[in-house]
């Protein structure tokens, strides 16, 4: 009976109503146990490595990180970032004591957050394992008994820096250096949390692992790591989820992600993103493509307020693939900067891009796309579709490829297209009973069919749901 009790308390906080406009727009009192306070400087970074109980081989990365962050300038393109004040930034916090293996164990008011974002209805019905990082630190992290006999390791990268510290020494910034950018270095010198993901050689994860994130107070960074391998002949595909409430000051999210996909793996890293409209998300990605291997970016972006992301993949070995499947919504106040880096680094390699883009209101959605077919990149081929439907004439959307081809057996194909929706669509649908409005939004879910259907069940359900809110704004 009691049981059934907290069953039933947890389904009423999932069901309450919430904001329209917002439906993750809810607050919660729940203060860290500890933080840093605003702004950044060496002693900083060398707090949170104490706190953390770090070798010192990760101070000494974190540090030269820090001093490398202070050199770079901002970036020189896409949205104005002149507002984003990181003095005022807290780059770290901690939501409890200790992250957990057991939903009863999370805090009550975590809990509660977790309740209302979907995460205990997601675990019973879906989720291989589940880990959701609050803040800085993951709070709650379930591994399923399967997993473990495969031999996948799944948990937050400060847990996997404590147990396996060889292996991520291995990994850690192979990928994506502190000079790649202002914010991969940033997130290099401040990072904490994050999910680490390795796949034995052979194994296949046949139900998706999925991570949910979220920020919960203004003026806070997150500044996650993941790190993904994916070894000789495995397969695997992660799912990760963000929201934040609709705070008035400014937050930032910065990632870095790193995935290695070894000789003849799969893996596909699909990132539905729904930020509040206050929220800076300036994301790093890459991963690399062994021999015969495929990597697979799906990634989906709604709100905040400004978004630079542009996955990659490093095509390394003889005929690897890269796909890059997105969709971005920008309405009144969202700027999506979004693309795809695709370096075709050895012979026989292919990649894929389909960009979907939807701007209404105001809104400014802009494909920023970089294709490279080296020297010795014989017989590559590439393609990208860039579509992109403007809903009024206030909206702003911009294809900005830059495509490279160095060697005479190569192609490139590039296709872009922006448009209005349909008259003759909408007359057709209104003919057989349809609203306009209803109208409207049956094509447009027909228009991101493409990326949808790559999504798992629950994950396609929720995308639809939100790109409806989005357009009932």
């Amino acid at each position: 009976m009691r049981n059934q009790r907290k069953q039933a308390e947890e389904e009423r906080y999932v069901n309450q109503k919430i904001d329209h406009r917002y439906q993750y727009g809810f607050k919660d009192k729940f203060k860290p146990v500890y933080s840093t306070g605003r702004g950044l400087n060496e002693h900083v970074i060398r707090e949170i490595s104490a706190r953390k109980h770090e070798p010192e081989w990760m101070l000494r990365i974190r540090l030269k990180a820090y001093h490398i962050y202070k050199k770079l300038p901002m970036p020189n393109f896409g949205p104005d970032l002149s507002h984003l004040d990181l003095s005022k930034i807290k780059y770290f916090q901690e939501p409890t004591d200790h992250p957990t293996r057991s939903w009863n164990d999370v805090p009550k008011t975590i809990k509660r957050t977790f309740s209302r974002i979907g995460v205990p209805q997601a675990e019973r019905k879906y989720l291989a394992g589940a880990a959701a990082q609050y803040e800085s630190d993951a709070v709650y992290e379930n591994l399923k008994k399967d997993f473990r006999k495969m031999g996948i390791i799944f948990m937050d990268t400060d847990s996997a820096l404590q147990k396996y510290p060889n292996l991520v020494r291995k990994y850690f910034g192979h990928l994506i250096s502190p000079y790649c950018n202002k914010f991969a270095a940033l997130n290099t010198a401040v990072w904490s949390g994050g999910t680490f993901l390795y796949v034995p050689k052979g194994v296949h994860a046949k139900v998706p692992v999925q991570t949910f994130f979220r920020i919960n107070a203004g003026n806070t960074g997150q500044f996650e790591r993941t790190l993904i391998i994916v070894d000789e002949g495995a397969s695997i595909n992660y799912v990760e989820g963000c929201t934040a409430p609709n705070y008035s000051a400014d937050s930032l999210h910065a990632a870095v992600v790193e995935v290695f996909v070894k000789k003849n793996a799969f893996c596909r890293y699909t990132t539905i993103q729904n930020w509040s409209d206050n929220v800076y998300s300036l994301e790093t990605k890459r991963a690399s493509a062994d021999e015969n291997a495929t990597m697979e970016w799906v990634d989906g972006n709604l709100g905040s307020e400004k978004t630079m992301k542009y996955p990659s993949v490093w095509l390394n070995g003889e005929h690897a693939h890269g796909l890059m499947l997105s969709v971005a919504f920008a309405r009144h106040g969202v700027y999506q900067d979004t693309g795809s880096i695709m370096k075709h680094n050895a012979p026989h390699t292919s990649s894929n891009v389909v960009s979907k883009s939807i701007c209404k209101g105001g809104g400014v959605c802009n494909y920023r796309g970089f294709v490279k077919m080296g020297k010795n990149s014989d017989h590559c081929k590439s393609h990208i579709e860039c579509d992109t439907i403007i809903m009024d004439d206030k909206s702003d959307s911009d294809t900005i490829p830059q495509n490279i081809v160095n060697n005479g057996t190569s192609s490139i194909e590039h296709e872009a297209r922006v448009s209005k929706i349909s008259e003759d669509d909408l007359y057709y649908l209104m003919s057989r009973g349809l609203t306009e409005t209803q109208a409207t939004k049956m094509i447009i879910m027909g228009f991101i069919e493409p990326f949808s259907r790559r999504l798992p069940m629950q994950f396609a359900v929720e995308l639809n749901r939100l790109i409806d809110l989005q357009m009932s704004d």
